[in-house]
């Protein structure tokens, strides 16, 4: 049994084929059911951001979890699997651990060091605990990876400067128009990202922030918390009409902007220039808005570039937060090597035990209590000093090539 992490990232997949591949909140459970109910996978998390979409397993075969899960992403996404084959990667175990270890510490992310993963590894992990999916070697797997995300936070200063997406998106959009003190701003989104932005841009000295959300109340309460103001969605166009910058991510499966939408609402300005920030996945407006007059469009690849710009600030703590993955991927290799070892030491010691226990009962029906007792500390202290070298040699050994061997030894020769 091992685990396995396979996926996409904006590291390996261009955006159009990340968003395509996207899994939202609302489809998670049917998610993580499908992938349960396959033949070669027991336990299953999903982790779906605007920077990847991965999938972790604790499963019977390599070969046989890769296939389920290529297949799962294929039919969740009806993108058939050669589109998406070559930026396909898949790490198994120690990998699999380093890598979700580097996921938590924003090591893999669009924005080196950002704080908003580490609430979204902790989220898919309780939302597949809460539907079953997530297991004994999962649990210990992802309780060790949130671990790992507060030490890099705690003990660096990697998560200085830019360490969002809702700070880059807010920073863009500040260098794109000179600065936004006396703009008029809007926010499209009140989940965590719009969140983010909105209380960035409430500190710009935006002439005003206006939020709107596909949940009406969500939206009010985010404008009343920053001191904006909050508008329907239905009158999106209409306050369109008025602002300077537009940042946006939503949650939403399609397009909330589609290229006349935007057309119209660059009529209705006569043109005056827009600049949108859109950081949603999928994307919220048309990318061939971008093409109209007067209209910036920026998206991920575009806070991508610009954060890779101030990466020279932080470079000197990725070595740190290297040794700190390093460090605790060690103590997870020997916390889950004892625990694979532990329960063929325990049936190793309850066979010897049960052995015992047939022998004294045939050879000490005569004897007195005190030399019963004698008998059975003799008989006791023997049979633990032959398990003794056994029993610390797959301990030591256990996770590895030769641990397999020995466990597999120790099977055959006591029919464990």
């Amino acid at each position: 049994m091992s685990v396995l992490a396979i996926g996409l990232n904006h590291r390996t997949a261009p955006l159009g084929l990340l968003e395509r591949m996207t899994i939202d909140d609302t489809r998670l459970p049917k998610a993580l059911a499908d992938l349960i109910g396959r033949e070669h996978l027991s336990e299953a998390v999903v982790l779906s951001t605007c920077n990847r979409i991965e999938v972790y397993v604790f499963a019977e075969t390599f070969h046989g979890a890769f296939q389920n899960v290529r297949d799962f992403l294929s039919e969740a996404s009806h993108v058939p699997p050669e589109q998406f084959s070559d930026p396909l990667y898949a790490h198994y175990d120690a990998d699999a651990a380093s890598h979700l270890f580097s996921v938590a510490c924003g090591m893999d992310s669009a924005v080196l060091g950002e704080h908003e993963i580490q609430g979204q590894v902790k989220a898919a992990w309780e939302r597949a605990r809460l539907e079953g999916t997530c297991g004994t070697a999962l649990n210990a797997l992802f309780r060790r990876a949130v671990e790992v995300g507060k030490r890099a936070r705690s003990e660096t200063e990697i998560s200085h400067h830019i360490t969002s997406i809702s700070h880059a998106a807010v920073a863009l959009a500040a260098e794109r128009t000179g600065g936004l003190a006396g703009r008029r701003l809007m926010v499209l989104g009140a989940g965590d990202v719009g969140e983010g932005m909105a209380t960035g841009l409430a500190k710009s000295g935006a002439a005003e922030v206006v939020v709107a959300n596909r949940t009406p109340a969500r939206a009010t309460e985010l404008a009343r918390r920053i001191g904006g103001r909050a508008v329907p969605l239905g009158e999106l166009a209409g306050e369109l009409s008025r602002v300077d910058v537009l940042l946006t991510s939503t949650g939403a499966s399609s397009l909330l902007l589609e290229h006349g939408d935007v057309a119209e609402i660059m009529e209705r300005r006569d043109h005056r220039p827009l600049l949108i920030v859109d950081v949603a996945v999928p994307r919220d407006v048309d990318p061939t808005a971008g093409e109209l007059a007067g209209v910036t469009l920026l998206d991920m690849d575009d806070i991508r570039a610009f954060a890779d710009a101030g990466l020279r600030e932080r470079r000197a703590e990725v070595d740190r937060v290297r040794g700190i993955i390093d460090h605790e991927l060690g103590r997870y290799r020997d916390d889950t090597s004892a625990r694979e070892a532990a329960p063929l030491i325990t049936a190793l010691r309850t066979r010897a035990e049960v052995l015992r226990q047939e022998e004294l009962v045939r050879h000490t029906a005569g004897l007195s209590p005190a030399e019963r007792a004698a008998v059975e500390a003799a008989t006791w202290g023997l049979v633990g000093k032959l398990l003794h070298e056994p029993t610390v040699r797959l301990k030591d050994a256990a996770g590895s090539p030769r641990g397999d061997r020995l466990a597999e030894a120790l099977r055959d020769l006591f029919d464990l």
